[in-house]
């Protein structure tokens, strides 16, 4: 059997999509993570990061107690900015904190 060669790209999507339940694309995962100061603003950024989207539901974990709050109160705005930031469709967080 002879294959022929795959740019990068396509193959890093078909990984992502695979991982993912075919939603995204790695262009779309690589932009939630680059942007992610963009959409929440680079003193929540210090404490708060995206780690995991399934869907439509965004993992975030923070480093302390008061962060989750905080971002629970920011949500709907949060999800405005990553879909204009980030072309991102998430409907809601799930927040984690960090593990000390």
């Amino acid at each position: 059997m002879s294959y022929e060669p795959v740019p990068l790209r396509d193959s890093m999507n078909g990984v992502v999509r695979g991982l993912r339940g075919g939603t995204y694309d790695a262009r779309s995962m690589g932009s939630l993570f680059s942007r992610w100061a963009d959409a929440v603003g680079e003193t929540v950024a210090e404490h708060a990061r995206p780690v995991k989207l399934d869907g439509d539901r965004l993992l975030v974990e923070v480093d302390e107690p008061g962060w989750a709050t905080q971002l629970r109160f920011l949500e709907a705005d949060v999800i405005a900015r990553l879909r204009s930031v980030a072309g991102l469709e998430v409907s809601r967080f799930d927040i984690r904190v960090k593990p000390r």
